[in-house]
């Protein structure tokens, strides 16, 4: 059961805010796509995409959905960033690229939602609804009616990524949230995010898709205990060839060689129980804000051997 990590990369220059693929064979052992270039590269927007998500489509295709923006074009001479700036101004759009095969793409499209109130958009995520046979896309914005103090979830549906719903709330709390991450196991619904304060990634779970959602207080728990708890953000989860779950999550605010995605697993899909176990693990560097989907054989093989 091979799997596709699409990311991108920490680094003080543009071409690590890109599209980046690594590949593996069994969710452990990860190993880097088209010698560890961009796949993708941004023509459009702010000329860079951060928080990387594939979408394997229902009709066939691959889909591309990422945050516009470039981080690295908002640093000053000592690289500092004036985060305030960009979460009222920055990111106005998502990016979007199209695929038949994971190795060929179309020109980058720009999706505006037509609300000019969003000062970002940020961490898209996409969930495929089967009971009403449409993708829900959700991702974490600020709005001129908060006067951009914090973000939150927002959603739109689509059932081509050509034409989307009017966006609207999907998940609040009182101190702000972002970086959504919706599984679904049986009958429950899975929302990993992260309070904005204190900074904290939660878990909830749901009978209905748009909640109401409850708190996982073992969860809580268990990131409460962790060192430097706030450090982690932008969860994915997939299965594991051995019926494991595993958590992965971005551990930034350290020195820059240190940050990646740091893995978590546990012994059952659905059982949020996790155990932080990195040595079990191997990358070839620091993967940044991405998700995971499953791949054949052949497309393992394509991205294996695939050069630009």
């Amino acid at each position: 059961m091979p799997y596709l990590f699409a990311h991108f990369k920490e680094k003080i220059t543009v071409d690590g805010e890109q599209v980046y693929f690594a590949v593996s064979k069994d969710g452990y052992d990860w190993e880097k796509v088209n010698n560890g270039n961009p796949v993708i590269t941004c023509d459009k927007g702010y000329g860079g995409c951060r928080d990387i998500e594939v979408v394997r489509l229902k009709e066939g295709g691959f889909v591309v959905i990422a945050t516009d923006l470039c981080i690295v074009k908002h640093m000053d001479e000592n690289y500092n960033v004036d985060w305030g700036y960009i979460n009222s101004h920055g990111s106005k759009c998502l990016s979007l690229w199209r695929s038949d095969d994971l190795v060929n793409f179309s020109e980058q499209e720009l999706i505006y939602f037509g609300r000019d109130d969003f000062g970002c958009l940020w961490a898209p995520e996409v969930f495929y609804d089967e009971g009403n046979e449409e993708y829900l896309l959700h991702w974490s914005s600020t709005v001129a009616a908060n006067n951009y103090a914090y973000t939150l979830i927002y959603c739109s549906t689509t059932k081509d990524f050509k034409s989307f719903s009017e966006p609207k709330l999907f998940f609040e709390n009182d101190k702000g949230c972002f970086d959504s991450h919706i599984v679904k196991v049986g009958d429950t619904y899975h929302l990993f995010y992260k309070n904005v304060e204190p900074g904290m990634n939660l878990h909830a779970t749901s009978s209905n898709l748009y909640g109401e959602y409850k708190n996982d207080v073992d969860f809580e728990d268990y990131m409460k205990n962790l060192p430097k708890p706030g450090s982690y953000e932008a969860v994915t989860t997939y299965q594991l060839p051995d019926g494991k779950w595993c958590m992965m999550m971005d551990f930034f605010g350290c020195e820059k060689d240190k940050m990646g995605y740091v893995p978590f697993v546990s012994e059952k899909v659905g059982d949020a129980h996790f155990t932080k176990c990195p040595e079990k693990f191997s990358f070839p560097y620091g993967f940044k804000h991405g998700g995971v989907i499953e791949i054949t054989d052949e497309e393992y093989n394509r991205l294996l051997n695939f050069k630009k």
